[in-house]
């Protein structure tokens, strides 16, 4: 069974999607909703969201279907392992996936991570510490940095 849902971030308004109860997407709504189908997967999902916004959560533990090339799969599992409040930087995931040499299909595939917040994509930044590009908009990731404090220990590393 398919599901469809919406919740309303901080960050602003997530499209959540289920498939045989396993979430497939969760992303920044760009287009006009469709009509809502909620199953237990995009329940689950949209609890355990507003308990990482508004109660501190710190990991996920709704079923995820991640989908995509083999290489997107690497750079997406390897995501999972970023803790909460960490950051890394696009050579520390090409170094996890045992290619160095792949920083910018690692960036890629970042950017292409169909399931945001919970598979941490935000959480990879340039080497430098610099901000470099998130689909939910730069002020969306810094957002989501603070909110973890991520971006206070990186400022304070300066």
């Amino acid at each position: 069974m398919k599901g469809i849902a919406y919740y309303t971030s901080p960050v602003g308004e997530l499209l959540i999607e289920s498939e045989h109860e396993k979430i497939i997407t969760v992303n920044f709504l760009k287009d006009s909703r469709q009509e809502e189908m909620p199953t237990a997967a995009t329940d689950q999902c949209i609890a355990e969201l507003e308990e990482y916004f508004y109660k501190g959560r710190k990991f996920f533990t709704v079923d995820l279907d991640l989908r995509g090339s083999v290489f997107q799969l690497k750079v997406w599992n390897a995501l999972l392992t970023i803790p909460y409040g960490k950051t890394v930087s696009y050579e520390d995931i090409a170094l996890k996936i045992g290619d160095i040499k792949s920083i910018r299909a690692v960036g890629l595939a970042n950017g292409q991570n169909p399931i945001a917040i919970i598979v941490p994509c935000h959480r990879v930044i340039g080497k430098s510490g610099d901000l470099i590009g998130y689909g939910g908009g730069l002020e969306n990731k810094e957002w989501l940095l603070y909110h973890e404090g991520a971006m206070l220990r990186q400022l304070s590393l300066f």
